[in-house]
């Protein structure tokens, strides 16, 4: 260890400079960390939405889970490249994509059904002419 005033060399153990007598303080061992600030994510955390791209594709609407799978999967490769505002956007994109696969074959499930009972009342008025 060095001395902070006239910047001799000590042993670690000494108390005292062995040159000019400053008091030197030894260095306190950095505190211990806990498992999970030693493993704890650095930087932001963005959720990726992967897993519900990959569900809302599978189960719901193929034709808008995949721009869900797509920005879903720009979001890792983008924060580790410090692109913190771009992986934020394919986060916000990809939750986007997979509300809409998931409303939209509801909305079209309820116009169809809507179509096939009014095609179906008009037809049942058609068969009861009296031509």
């Amino acid at each position: 260890m060095f001395c902070p005033q006239c910047g001799t060399a000590n042993p670690d153990n000494v108390a005292q400079c062995s040159q000019c007598g400053t008091a030197i303080q030894p260095l306190a061992p950095p505190p211990p960390q806990s498992y999970a600030q030693q493993y704890a994510p650095q930087g932001p955390v963005v959720e990726s939405y992967l897993v519900p791209s990959i569900l809302v594709t599978v189960l719901c609407c193929l034709p808008f889970g995949i721009p869900a799978i797509i920005f879903a999967s720009q979001v890792q490769d983008k924060l580790q490249r410090g692109d913190i505002a771009g992986a934020q956007q394919s986060s916000k994109n990809a939750k986007t994509w997979c509300i809409v696969a998931v409303v939209a074959p509801l909305v079209v499930g309820v116009l169809y059904l809507i179509l096939m009972v009014v095609l179906g009342g008009l037809a049942s008025l058609g068969s009861h002419s009296n031509y």
